[in-house]
């Protein structure tokens, strides 16, 4: 007993930080710098977040100067990011399971709104985030390490795709693929002994054996299919997430997305923009009749590209007069961003925009941040040395501009102090 009297005046110290096995670490200083329990971990969330039609996210992604990450700001109270548990000052660390952590804010921002309807986020914590750069801890190693589904294109070889399936008997949804070696599914790099999970954009989750056979048999060709080793299946089942297209790596599909920048000729671009079917029956703007030796052409363009974006922003979902005045609102110049014809149509097979998968390496257009005396009334609305000011992603004609007091799908809104800048994205 005599060797506690000395202990005394720590008693009320040591009460702070008990520990209880059932609950871990209960002091993120002490678990982020021992490597018994990390309590990142316990930190570390997967927000999936699934849209309706003319739904947002709701919240806002901010870069903001002295503070370090993709920060999520303005969650919309009871809104789905806030329902699905994204919190005010969460870092986002993934985007549909791939890493964003020192990339662009601008590359972050397109990964999101890409995304379509659906998008998972892996995010920590705020503080938790700030504590480990402090004792100078890299974030991405929170992550536990797993392969991300994979996107493949398999072409028919001589009435063969060189892959079977086998299932559990009686088991709905669950397909192990076996892939022929340097047949065609091998050489579209499916993964022998993978997981199936869709064919052709079409979740196998409630197929019986029979079914997913039939739709085999019947497959266009090329075929697509979403496979995943069955490590990084289980990784993502034991944290109750549900896996989707929009998280593959497409790396093995052979069709991708090429950037043209072209600068007006005196006779034009040389290009006829026609408004046609696409396979998914919806309504697509292509390229046609490229004059040789014209702008188009130089560029690179072929006939039948299908056109997804003018100048950094995405026209899919814009009917043939509102992509015209875009292509038009510079009368010197444009940049576009296609695909050819045949992956037009494997994209709208398997139900996905190429520009999911596209990474772009310049900022798009009109990501700036104007001096503060090219603005006079935002210069009367300030509240100090900061400045805000609006630049729009797109190209849009005069008079169609967002109304300023709500946020805009193509809206940046930009802040600058000194020599540094901040930008935030609603979503």
């Amino acid at each position: 007993m005599k060797e506690k009297e000395g202990l005394k005046d720590s008693t009320e110290l040591t009460a702070k930080f008990e520990f209880n096995p059932k609950e871990g670490i209960d002091n993120p200083a002490l678990s982020l710098a021992e490597d018994s329990e990390p309590e990142e971990a316990l930190r570390l969330r997967f927000c999936f977040l699934k849209k309706e039609e003319g739904e947002s996210f709701g919240f806002w992604l901010r870069q903001e100067t002295g503070n370090e990450g993709h920060i999520v700001r303005k969650v919309t109270p009871g809104g789905l990011a806030h329902r699905r548990g994204l919190r005010e000052g969460d870092r986002i660390l993934e985007v549909n399971g791939a890493s964003v952590e020192g990339v662009e804010h601008f590359k972050v921002v397109r990964k999101i709104k890409s995304s379509g309807q659906q998008v998972l986020l892996t995010v920590l914590d705020g503080n938790a985030y700030e504590l480990a750069k402090a004792l100078d801890r890299d974030v991405v190693q929170l992550v536990p390490q797993h392969n991300r589904p994979r996107l493949c294109c398999i072409s028919k070889n001589q009435n063969s795709f060189g892959f079977s399936i086998s299932a559990p008997e009686g088991v709905k949804g669950t397909f192990r693929v076996s892939v022929t070696t340097d047949g065609p599914a091998h050489k579209a790099g499916v993964p022998d002994s993978s997981w199936l999970l869709e064919l052709n954009g079409n979740s196998v989750e409630s197929w019986t054996y029979a079914q997913l056979n039939r739709k085999v048999k019947q497959s266009s060709n090329p075929m697509g299919l979403l496979v995943i080793d069955a490590e990084s299946d289980a990784f993502y089942r034991q944290r109750g997430i549900k896996v989707t297209a929009t998280m593959a790596d497409a790396s093995w599909v052979p069709f991708g997305v090429r950037k043209l920048p072209m600068v007006r000729g005196p006779d034009g671009y040389g290009f006829l923009l026609k408004e046609e079917k696409c396979r998914s029956g919806k309504r697509g703007q292509f390229l046609r009749e490229v004059d040789v030796g014209m702008p188009a052409e130089k560029a690179g363009m072929r006939d039948g590209d299908h056109l997804l974006a003018v100048n950094g922003e995405n026209t899919q979902d814009l009917d043939h007069q509102e992509v015209v005045l875009r292509i038009r609102a510079d009368r010197n110049q444009v940049t576009l961003l296609v695909i050819d014809r045949e992956g037009s149509k494997f994209y709208d097979s398997v139900g996905l925009s190429p520009l999911l998968f596209y990474e772009e390496e310049d900022p798009p257009l009109g990501f700036h941040v104007p001096p503060a005396s090219s603005s006079p009334s935002m210069r009367q609305a300030d509240s100090g040395p900061t400045t805000t000011c609006h630049c729009h992603l797109s190209m849009a004609p005069p008079g169609n501009k967002p109304r300023q007091d709500q946020p805009s799908k193509d809206l940046w809104r930009v802040a600058k102090e000194g020599q540094e800048d901040e930008r935030s994205q609603a979503f």
